[in-house]
């Protein structure tokens, strides 16, 4: 009981300031690196949330009125305030999430990016003009923000992901109520008070914890007009049923199967580096980890060979300095809770016993503290019906899915249900414009172990991977956030403009 008084109490941030919360329910966050208790998240009640919910509805009027220039500056300025604040903030990710500080800096910088990609929304605001669509008719379209926009966000990446949303929504005239996973919500915090330091005004951004019934109350809240969720598939498609169903503008990410496919002529030490970060990066804890390794033809061997001797040397443990190694050091860090950890580690079994081959097994590591540690694992010998084929494990576990050519890998892909990302490492340009086509996902690699998109380009999930029509990121993004409006326009000589007086009369041509 001593222990838990001591842990710090996250507050919302509701109305440009911290707010204790009023609900008497606590969820613990931990430090995944050691293992311990740091701080109590409030669950919020429905009632609470429509306290937050109001806050931001009564901060909308004026900033829809706010000149799209003037909100671009509040990002120019939350960015350079980033910046200044960089270490700072990736070493809180690390602290919550046990990110290596080499991933957390990394996340921090493709959220930046996705700020620099809000400071140009202004010219992606511009509408559309043709006059004389019909005699003395003129048409033109102009965007208008949505509302009230919500994100559910989840804890692998703790800025990276809200950062996705916000930036956006808000220089596109909304206002934003941001409900972090309760596993980190203490980066979703400290960017709240940078955006207040940044000047934008109180109750456009605002910060709500909670478990399902906060989530329910924001999906079913008359005055939120958007939501933006990225999580598993299952939780994705229930926010897309349920938000559609109370008449909200929804995307809604959800997970994956990646799949990496080796032909013979690649670059075997490139594919194995780009393999080894794109599977065990970030603990395997993404929806964009190459999952599935497919060697086509004789290259296997030697493709699980390399593997399993680039993850027996990578340097696992603690990320917070409180290991034997240097933060700087660590190739791979913890996983998010004790329970996710087993979860993981329980698939190695289930490979057993469907049959495959546990080539690397990464709880045969020497994993030092209490932390919640796995090393990387290399499971070769899958067949596409097996649970390591079709489920998503998120974690450091890579499958090996033996094939014989590439309509053999390409089948592999229409046999999926997601359809995230997929890569290919290859010499052949023929094959890699075949896997570009006919591939069934919706962000492709070519020699690049996770193709990822840039800011400026949307995250296109296919299948069960995405739920919605306008993908997060890029212009996308911003359709999504806004509503357009067009007007027709026309306008009639009135008597005072008698074509009969010389101050009106004007010939064909204007003169």
């Amino acid at each position: 009981m001593a222990l838990a008084e001591s842990l710090q109490d996250v507050p919302l941030w509701v109305g440009g300031e911290a707010r204790r919360s009023s609900s008497n329910r606590r969820s613990t966050v931990y430090n995944p690196s050691t293992g311990q208790a740091i701080a109590e998240v409030p669950l919020c009640s429905a009632a609470e949330i429509d306290e937050v919910v109001q806050t931001a509805a009564a901060a909308l009027p004026a900033w829809a009125e706010t000149p799209a220039v003037e909100r671009a500056r509040v990002m120019f300025r939350f960015r350079e305030l980033m910046q200044g604040q960089f270490g700072e903030l990736a070493a809180l990710v690390t602290r919550e999430h046990g990110k290596t500080i080499a991933e957390a800096r990394a996340e921090m910088q493709r959220g930046i990016e996705m700020v620099e990609f809000a400071c140009g929304i202004p010219s992606l605001l511009m509408g559309q003009s043709l006059e004389n669509i019909a005699t003395n008719v003129d048409s033109e379209t102009s965007r208008h923000p949505v509302g009230v926009c919500v994100g559910i966000t989840p804890f692998n990446f703790p800025s990276m992901v809200p950062l996705w949303m916000f930036p956006v929504a808000i220089t596109c005239g909304n206002t934003f109520i941001l409900k972090p996973s309760e596993k980190v919500p203490l980066s979703a915090l400290r960017l709240a008070e940078l955006l207040h330091e940044a000047g934008l005004p109180a109750g456009v951004f605002n910060v709500a914890h909670g478990d399902k019934e906060a989530v329910d109350a924001l999906l079913r809240h008359p005055k939120v007009r958007a939501i933006s969720f990225v999580g598993s598939t299952g939780v994705a498609k229930y926010i897309y049923q349920t938000g559609t169903a109370h008449g909200k503008r929804v995307q809604s990410a959800g997970g994956a199967k990646n799949h990496v496919i080796i032909m013979p002529d690649a670059d075997l030490n490139q594919a194995v580096k780009a393999l080894q970060a794109s599977a065990f990066g970030c603990a395997g804890e993404r929806c964009m980890a190459g999952s599935i390794a497919v060697p086509v033809g004789r290259i296997a061997d030697s493709l699980v060979e390399g593997l399993c001797k680039v993850g027996q040397s990578m340097k696992v443990g603690p990320t917070d300095g409180s290991g034997s190694f240097k933060p700087g050091d660590i190739d791979m860090g913890p996983l998010i809770t004790r329970e996710h950890r087993d979860r993981v580690a329980r698939y190695l079994d289930v490979a057993k016993s469907e049959g495959a081959d546990v080539a690397l097994d990464g709880r045969a590591f020497d994993l030092p503290g209490n932390g919640f540690l796995l090393g990387p694992s290399v499971v070769d010998k899958v067949t596409p019906t097996m649970r390591l084929a079709k489920e998503e494990i998120f974690g450091p576990v890579l499958s090996v899915v033996r094939t014989g050519d590439l309509d053999e890998a390409l089948e592999l892909g229409r046999q999926c249900e997601y359809g995230n990302g997929a890569c290919i490492f290859t010499r052949s340009g023929f094959a890699a414009r075949q896997f570009k086509r006919h591939f069934n996902a919706g962000m492709i690699g070519v020699n690049v172990g996770v193709p990822a998109p840039m800011a400026w380009f949307p995250f296109t999930g296919w299948n069960k991977s995405f739920f919605g029509d306008l993908h997060i990121q890029g212009v996308e993004g911003v359709q999504f956030y806004t509503q357009q409006k067009m007007t027709l326009t026309r306008w009639f000589q009135s008597a005072d403009e008698s074509a009969a007086d010389p101050v009106w009369k004007t010939s064909a041509n204007g003169k």
